[in-house]
């Protein structure tokens, strides 16, 4: 009996000193860094579970899967989400799970500049490496505006000028959903803070002003006079005369110069031939030119020019604006 309660007690011991053994070797394990090297990304799939991701990092030599980590994912059992990591040097196990499970995946950036046309949009989401490229599979623009949803006839000047945060596995048509719909909601907040007695009776009216103003000028401080101009124009019954919509109507045949000839030959965008706002808008306004186009400035002035400065000479005449003219023209080279 004696004998028999030595080896229970020398087998106790030992199972207790391996235990001991076992449990350092995890407590080593959860402190111990993965060898991850600097920016490494790891990329979730949808439907992974630890067990893979873990494998998969074994297979590159970060860590090894073994019985550590199935007993660590027992204690501390994780849901984890989809999508783009970055791994940080220093990396330990638990924290990994608590980054998979945190869902703060890589963000990255697409910026719609103010001005851009709809053809200069898809160039810039053509150009970009990490959104899925959905464009290239859409026959047309109206395909392409079916695609997102959008109940318009013309995509131009329907997206609104914004820098919008994206993940991998995001694609172009996310980018002009979101956008598309920026700008609804932009455009609904203009046109209810529109001036009274407003004489364009809509809001695509509205966007096709903002679009002209946001071609005229890049200066946030003489947006609204640019447009109080505009506006005039049009309750005076005059033409609007802007070259930024007879550029537009000249497509791929405007070469950087605009002539005489460019200002005579009637198009549809042909402010010098004809009355009122073009059929559509001419690029996309930023929320600042949107503004301006529902509030215009008041004042007398019916015409601007180029400073040369940066900026625009605005004249209640047409002899005030001629001088002007002439001035900005003795600057040039």
């Amino acid at each position: 009996m004696k004998k028999l309660r030595l080896i229970l007690l020398v087998a106790g011991v030992a199972l207790a000193g391996a235990c001991a053994m076992v449990w350092q070797q995890y407590q080593s394990f959860l402190g111990k860094p993965l060898d991850i090297a600097s920016g490494l990304q790891l990329q979730v799939s949808r439907g992974s579970t630890v067990r893979s991701v873990i494998t998969d990092l074994h297979r590159q030599g970060i860590t090894r899967s073994d019985w550590k980590w199935r007993l660590l994912t027992r204690l501390q059992p994780v849901t984890i989400r989809a999508g783009e990591y970055a791994l940080s040097a220093g990396l330990n196990p638990p924290g990994l799970l608590a980054l998979l499970s945190s869902g703060e995946v890589i963000q990255y950036r697409f910026t719609i500049i103010e001005g851009w046309t709809f053809s200069q949009l898809k160039d810039a989401l053509a150009r970009d490496s990490i959104l899925v490229q959905d464009l290239p599979g859409l026959d047309g623009d109206a395909h392409i505006l079916n695609a997102i949803e959008a109940d318009k006839d013309h995509p131009e000047g329907w997206f609104l000028p914004e820098t919008y945060q994206y993940v991998r596995g995001d694609s172009d048509l996310d980018i002009l959903r979101r956008s598309h719909q920026a700008m609804l909601e932009e455009l609904a907040v203009a046109w209810e803070n529109r001036r009274d007695n407003f004489p364009i009776d809509t809001p695509y009216g509205l966007l096709t002003l903002a679009s002209i103003v946001e071609k005229e000028s890049a200066l946030d401080s003489e947006r609204a006079d640019i447009a109080g101009v505009f506006i005039r124009r049009l309750e005076s019954g005059w033409r609007l005369e802007t070259d930024p919509t007879v550029i537009y109507g000249l497509g791929d045949r405007y070469d950087g110069d605009i002539r005489r000839r460019d200002l005579d030959t009637d198009t549809p965008y042909n402010t010098y031939t004809r009355f009122g706002l073009p059929p559509t808008p001419i690029a996309m306004p930023g929320k600042s030119a949107l503004a301006a186009a529902a509030s215009p400035a008041e004042g007398t002035a019916m015409f601007f020019v180029a400073s040369g400065a940066g900026g625009h000479v605005f004249s209640d005449t047409l002899d005030e604006h001629n001088s002007a003219v002439r001035k900005m023209l003795r600057k040039r080279p």
